[in-house]
């Protein structure tokens, strides 16, 4: 019997799409809808440190394939580490497939095998493959050379971290999407008190989303010490 299918946006979380996706690199986002429906025959592998937004644009490319109605799924390669084998099993039917955090398996002879396997299999099926890492591929220590000429092969999209005025567009962005209002005032406080990252800052706005709406009331500056103020006297 099959699985039924997750609505979209169970699957992909609404905030993030190719859309909603801020600060990317010249002609980047434009390489990825095109591997996303297809116009292109082609692998890519994005680069960039802890909370640059990786995981982001993995779901983003995977959402945007089946909205063009292809088969996509996507694969956290931490969470199958030392059975990557087990889990791309049968994965390359799907028309797009997206391995985020090559970094977490590097170094795994045999994760590393089945992954050479893998970039074959679906070579020869004719399909999409895209893959991220916090570093390079000739950074990730890979103990396989055959994995490592496969990935070198690979058009590369490199992410930097957030400038202070991609953060503050970032917010601003992620919370006229939620409904919240924020204020200038409000808006300089959180930049001074939550991480450079991308996720430091979504998780510090999916918190005050919940609380704002907990306590019917504006993101102010006094809400947000009220709110955050523990966290920051801990830190």
């Amino acid at each position: 019997m099959n699985t039924p299918q997750l609505p979209l946006s169970l699957r992909y979380p609404p905030d993030q799409r190719l859309q909603t996706y801020l600060g990317a690199p010249p002609a980047a986002l434009a390489q990825l809808r095109a591997l996303a429906v297809g116009a292109v025959e082609d692998w890519l592998y994005i680069s960039g440190t802890v909370g640059t937004g990786k995981t982001h644009l993995a779901l983003a490319v995977c959402a945007a394939a089946e909205q063009a109605g292809r088969r996509a799924i996507y694969l956290p390669l931490g969470a199958a580490r030392g059975r990557v084998g087990e889990a791309l099993e049968g994965l390359e039917q799907h028309d797009l497939i997206a391995l985020d955090g090559l970094d977490l398996v590097a170094g795994n002879r045999d994760d590393e095998i089945a992954l050479f396997d893998f970039h074959n299999r679906v070579r020869a099926a004719g399909h999409a493959l895209l893959y991220t890492g916090r570093m390079l591929p000739e950074g990730l220590g890979l103990v396989l050379p055959d994995l490592r000429s496969r990935l070198g092969q690979c058009g590369r999209i490199s992410l930097q971290p957030l400038t202070e005025a991609g953060r503050a567009e970032v917010l601003k962005a992620r919370a006229q999407r939620r409904g919240l209002a924020l204020d200038g005032p409000a808006l300089e406080w959180l930049l001074t008190r939550t991480g450079r990252d991308l996720g430091s800052l979504v998780s510090v706005l999916d918190r005050l989303d919940r609380e704002s709406l907990a306590a019917k009331r504006r993101l102010t500056v006094p809400f947000l010490r009220n709110v955050l103020g523990e966290a920051e006297g801990n830190s």
